[in-house]
């Protein structure tokens, strides 16, 4: 039987609808998925772990060594009233240095990308829902959105067997998205799918890395409790031949090598951007707040992820070189469980913690910089594979924006990034990123600080400010995420404010050189919210020198929503026969 489009779009996530009277549809929300642990218990005995309630500290205090756990050794099918109305503003918009989108007319605006669901592509290897995808796509682009972010996971395509990789449902989606004139993000994710925000399926890392790490678990992020993380590779065998003879830096080279010369067609075309993922949900990060099982809780300050034995030895030779041998034993032992906030711990307090000591100076260094290091490999890498390609690359940064009030940041640490009250952490992320030329990219934009608890001190829009003056200092182009999904017009209006990147009033020409919505799902095409959701991509696509007024801009978006509408549905049942 055919189906309207909103069944349609309601078939890719499973989530039955009923159709209004006046033929719009509501969702039920689907059942989440069971979503699999990714800690996993370290099975050796002889380690020592000494586990706190949570609101207790340890008797030592930094900057004396810490004790240390004991180791061992086409284009769309609309009428042509539809292509009329969008006519207006529809133009192909290009990433220029400075963070600037430019179109090729020398007009502004943020062109709109919009993430695809998860799971768009199965474990057989073809494009999931098919049919719904494709009148899915057909409505993105009648909507004036610019292209589509996709992840491309390196446990679907590179599970089986080391060096084989079955680019079969990628295929099929790229080849989509060129049918309605879509551009592509495609996004190397390099991570396991399960256990972070918004996860609504699970898909871990190729199993033969899995065995590689089941055999030798400190390949895997562990904790001061021994806890051990299988989102992500630790960082600290990035150099190592520990999967089958390659290193984890040459299996992600491998692996965008082999995109690259399976898709060299598209590339520049439809492919024009690469995110390279660098850590869990593809962040360049430590997985420092893990949901899974519970372990920690918004708005906790996470825990320090170096104690597998390849960090471990990295922080000892840092150590030594400095001058103090007895800090390489192990990371901090008085930071603090994963749901503690900073005054609960000795490192993070305000006042006195060890984190503004020496001790505290020099670990943050490190650790910070090893992360640093870390994206500059990956990113040393993803240039030679796509240079000259016409693609821009571009890495993700998390928006942790709880207890961003407080002096010591303690969830930005513990994540990685060394900002504190007295020192910016996201300018030497900037300046690594600026010296590959690749975009920062950077989500929470659509957060405001008064929506957040304040008993946190949450300050998501000064975060957001700070990253762009860092991204301004370092002259390298910044785009955005919304970090949680919203249908709303002030999220909306947030975004808007927040891409024009009017920082201190001096933003010149400069705007976001993208945003990308998260994400494709039921909830985008409920009647109200796509009308809202065409409406805010239009006025992104104005920009902030845009010379109509919002009230104009607002009334063509809601006769293009009324319009167009049969017309989509009715492409849609013609997709079923």
């Amino acid at each position: 039987m055919a189906m309207s489009l909103p069944h349609q779009i309601g078939a890719i996530s499973g989530g039955p609808l009923t159709v209004d009277a006046d033929g719009g549809a509501s969702v039920e929300a689907p059942s989440s998925s069971t979503v699999s642990a990714v800690w996993r218990s370290p099975v050796t005995t002889n380690l020592r772990v000494s586990v706190q309630k949570i609101g207790q500290e340890s008797d030592r205090v930094s900057p004396s060594p810490p004790l240390s756990p004991i180791r061992g050794g086409g284009r769309m099918d609309l009428s042509v009233a539809a292509q009329a109305l969008m006519s207006e503003g529809v133009m192909d918009k290009e990433y220029v240095v400075g963070g600037a989108a430019q179109d090729k007319e020398g007009g502004k605006g943020v062109p709109v990308y919009v993430m695809m669901p998860l799971d768009s592509v199965t474990w057989n290897h073809t494009v999931n829902r098919k049919k719904a995808m494709n009148a899915s796509l057909q409505a993105l682009k009648s909507a004036g959105v610019e292209g589509i972010m996709m992840d491309v996971w390196w446990g679907l395509v590179e599970g089986e067997k080391p060096g084989e990789y079955n680019w079969g449902g990628y295929s099929e989606l790229l080849e989509l998205a060129k049918k309605h004139g879509l551009k592509v993000q495609a996004v190397m994710s390099f991570h396991q799918c399960g256990g972070n925000v918004g996860d609504s399926c699970t898909i871990p890392l190729p199993k033969w890395a899995v065995e590689e790490i089941d055999k030798d678990p400190d390949l895997a992020y562990t904790d001061q409790w021994g806890r051990r993380n299988y989102e992500y590779l630790s960082l600290g065998c990035d150099t190592l031949p520990v999967l089958k003879g390659r290193t984890p830096i040459q299996c992600y080279s491998d692996f965008m090598r082999s995109f690259r010369d399976n898709f060299q067609h598209l590339l520049g075309d439809t492919i024009v951007e690469i995110q390279v993922g660098m850590g869990p949900a593809g962040e360049l990060r430590y997985p420092s707040y893990p949901e899974q099982n519970g372990t920690w809780k918004f708005p906790g300050i996470g825990a320090f992820q170096c104690y597998d034995k390849y960090m471990i030895s990295s922080l000892q030779a840092a150590a030594e070189a400095y001058g103090k041998p007895e800090w390489g034993q192990t990371g901090p032992t008085d930071a603090g469980q994963y749901n503690n906030w900073p005054e609960d711990t000795n490192f993070f307090k305000k006042e006195g913690g060890g984190w503004s000591s020496e001790y505290g100076e020099f670990f943050l260094s490190w650790y910070s910089q090893m992360l640093l290091n870390h994206g500059e490999r990956i990113l040393q890498s993803a240039k030679s594979v796509f240079e000259n390609e016409g693609v821009k690359i571009s890495v993700k940064v998390a928006g942790i924006h709880w207890h961003y009030g407080t002096r010591s940041h303690a969830p930005e640490l513990t994540a990685g990034y060394y900002n504190t009250r007295f020192r910016d952490g996201y300018l030497p992320i900037a300046q690594m990123l600026a010296r590959h030329g690749a975009i920062f990219n950077f989500t929470c934009i659509e957060m405001k600080d008064y929506e957040q608890p304040q008993d946190a001190l949450c300050a998501p829009e000064k975060l957001v400010r700070q990253v762009a003056l860092a991204t301004q200092e370092a002259n390298v182009p910044l785009a955005g995420e919304n970090a949680l999904p919203r249908y709303d017009e002030n999220a909306h209006e947030q975004i808007l404010r927040a891409s024009a990147l009017d920082v201190d009033g001096n933003s010149g020409e400069r705007e976001m050189c993208a945003f990308t919505y998260l994400r494709m799902n039921p909830d985008l095409f409920q009647p109200d919210n796509w009308r809202k959701f065409v409406g805010f991509v239009k006025k992104m696509k104005e920009g902030k020198d845009g010379e109509r007024c919002r009230e104009e801009v607002e009334r063509e978006a809601e006769h293009f929503v009324h319009v167009t509408r049969p017309l989509v549905q009715e492409a849609a049942v013609a997709l079923m026969h």
